[in-house]
């Protein structure tokens, strides 16, 4: 199975190089797509210097920010439209500041061997959050079981940033067509997935907390979070 890891980044240059770098130590096989938006930091160039000491390693730069969903649409048609017959057979979303420990990837490649959708869950058994603060545990908590209650969706992470996906699920739900452009753009992806009557699991996953750089977390983001299981549920995103 040849799996792309697409690495969405604004001003990562702290985490990038050792996240590229664990994740090719864990996964050689693997191959790896870093979508940055024109990070002023210099993400962009470290990881231009990269994919020359790795041929596993490419870069998609974007000519401005306009959001982690965005950045994933785009991440996804370059991995799944690709000329030459160099498609990917499944992607894996996750994060570049090493909340997401790579070593999860290669059991979340196996269990894609019979599943659709491998989720890299922190809200079942053995999974966990180390290093928040109690008010950003409640708030990912309680907008987890929000989803769930509002959506019907039988996914206890549904915000989990960590997931693998066949492409061929991502072709039959229509992904250039997810509405969402913050962290509820994978409530809105595992929505449609699930919709669509892909094979969902969720795999226990400890989420830590960014080693480096500071959250993009904003008001606009949780405002998104709680109007997107309403449109999923009642609105036109059915």
């Amino acid at each position: 199975m040849h799996v792309r890891i697409l690495l969405p980044t604004y001003n990562e240059n702290e985490n990038i190089e050792g996240i590229v770098r664990r994740i090719i130590e864990v996964v050689p096989q693997a191959s790896v797509l870093v979508i940055d938006d024109d990070s002023p930091d210099g993400t962009g160039r470290t990881v231009a210097r990269l994919s020359k000491e790795f041929e596993n390693v490419g870069l998609l730069s974007r000519a401005r920010r306009e959001g982690l969903g965005k950045a994933y649409i785009a991440g996804m048609a370059e991995s799944l439209e690709r000329s030459g017959g160099d498609c990917a057979d499944a992607i894996v979303t996750m994060d570049a500041d090493f909340s997401h420990d790579p070593a999860h990837l290669p059991e979340m490649i196996e269990t894609a061997e019979s599943h659709d959708v491998v989720i890299g869950s922190r809200y079942i058994r053995r999974g966990g959050v180390a290093e928040w603060e109690a008010w950003r545990r409640a708030l990912s908590a309680g907008g987890n079981l929000y989803s769930r209650m509002i959506t019907g969706m039988p996914v206890r992470d549904a915000t989990s940033g960590f997931q693998l996906v066949r492409t061929e699920a991502l072709r039959s739900i229509g992904y250039r067509k997810i509405a969402a452009s913050g962290y509820a753009f994978q409530i809105e992806l595992k929505y449609r997935l699930w919709r669509s009557g892909a094979r969902l699991v969720e795999t226990p996953i400890t989420f830590q907390a960014r080693r480096g750089g500071e959250s993009k977390l904003s008001s606009h983001i949780v405002r998104e979070g709680v109007l997107t299981p309403l449109r999923l549920r009642f609105g036109s995103g059915q």
